[in-house]
């Protein structure tokens, strides 16, 4: 199981200082969880992650389910030893899959409308009933194509918690429906109710000592988020994640998590699900949010983009190495940084591995941006202890 204690509480925000105990170490909260979704960080070995500051992980249930099966993992020793690293490990439930591989690939549609807002017309909605082209969702589960292979497979509730125990990871989430940002109010209290029913259906049939979360849906609709947070808040869930489509833009979000986290136990850690830019990060703290993970360190790297740090506090710039003025330049990746990357390498030779396609030049990249988005977070842990957020 876990323990959480809150070490500080902001006397000007919802933000708060905490450590999350798991029986493979300890959590400095708020803080990010990188996302390595088949029991890896994309283009880095696991030796590498605590040099970074990676403190916690969340690995992905479907994608694991596929391959290379969870009786694999588990006869390897379990997600820990199966890929080598030893801190704290969260597993998703499968529940984005359920929109990712649904109605966010049939209109091409991400959490956020505004950042993604894919092939939608200003007053498309999903109505109840509806079905995405290659998921189908019922009563019991969701039933997927494989995008492996093509072959049909289930998951429901009972199947996600058997997967995730046999994973072995410390923090498990119960299976949900994340639903698409442009559902209407119909098809989310329909989504919802079922949602909950899963979650209950989870509960029973979680033996083991790994903590489940419970997940807190109900879209951009305020009654139906506040209805989620007391029924979720109700069921004993030793933490929450927060998670489904976050409406159409920040503001919404912000909205969301005012609606929905003074609902749930103050003495329980909250984690965000997917959500992670660094513009966001500073607000999402300050609403009451503990954890929260993203791809987008990562999703850059492999784009060639780098973090660095601007000129003013938590302020930040991207550069692009593919651009030819860096084929030139002979500063540090970050002037500011001391990861590995920043004291060792010049602009000159990662623009050179890029434009060459040399692949150690997204580990770089990937290896520097981690570094920076950890020392973003500790950064806003220490404005907290300040007493400045």
């Amino acid at each position: 199981m876990i323990e959480f204690k809150i070490l500080k509480t902001s006397k000007k925000s919802w933000a708060r200082l905490g450590v999350l105990k798991t029986p493979h170490g300890e959590v400095e909260t708020p803080s990010l969880v990188p996302v390595a979704t088949q029991a890896a960080i994309k283009t880095l070995p696991s030796e590498y992650l605590t040099q970074i500051g990676t403190q916690i992980i969340i690995s992905n249930t479907f994608h694991l389910h596929l391959k290379p099966g969870e009786a694999i993992v588990k006869r390897a020793g379990g997600i820990h030893k199966f890929m080598n690293w030893n801190g704290p490990v969260m597993t998703d439930s499968g529940g984005f899959q359920v929109f990712s591989l649904g109605f966010g690939r049939d209109l091409d549609l991400g959490k956020i409308k505004k950042f993604f807002p894919g092939k939608i017309t200003d007053n498309q909605s999903i109505e109840k009933g509806t079905q995405p082209k290659k998921v189908k969702i019922t009563e019991e589960g969701v039933h997927f194509f494989s995008p492996v292979d093509g072959k049909k497979l289930f998951i429901g509730p009972k199947e996600s918690i058997k997967i995730q125990e046999s994973l072995g990871a410390d923090i498990i989430f119960a299976f949900d429906e994340c639903t698409p940002p442009v559902a209407s109010r119909e098809y989310a209290k329909a989504s919802l109710e079922r949602t909950h029913r899963w979650a209950k259906i989870c509960n029973q049939n979680h033996k083991t000592k790994q903590a489940l979360f419970g997940i807190v849906q109900g879209s951009r609709f305020k009654d139906l988020r506040k209805e989620a947070a007391n029924f979720i808040n109700g069921l004993g869930f030793p933490g929450y994640g927060i998670g489904g489509d976050l409406g159409d833009n920040t503001k919404d979000m912000m909205d969301i998590l005012k609606w929905t986290v003074p609902l749930l136990d103050k003495n329980k850690p909250r984690h965000l699900l997917g959500i992670g830019y660094l513009r966001d990060m500073e607000d999402v703290v300050s609403h009451g949010i503990d954890l929260f993970d993203c791809v987008v360190p990562t999703l850059f790297a492999r784009r060639n983009v780098a973090f660095i740090h601007g000129k003013g506090e938590l302020s930040w710039e991207k550069l692009n190495l593919r651009n030819t003025q860096f084929i030139k330049d002979l500063k540090p990746l970050d002037k500011k940084c001391i990861c590995f990357v920043c004291t060792n390498y010049k602009r000159t030779y990662l623009a050179h591995l890029v434009r060459s396609g040399e692949i150690s030049a997204m580990s770089l990249v990937t290896y520097h941006n981690l570094h920076f988005f950890n020392e973003f977070v500790a950064s806003i842990r220490k404005k907290i202890k300040q007493g400045k957020l």
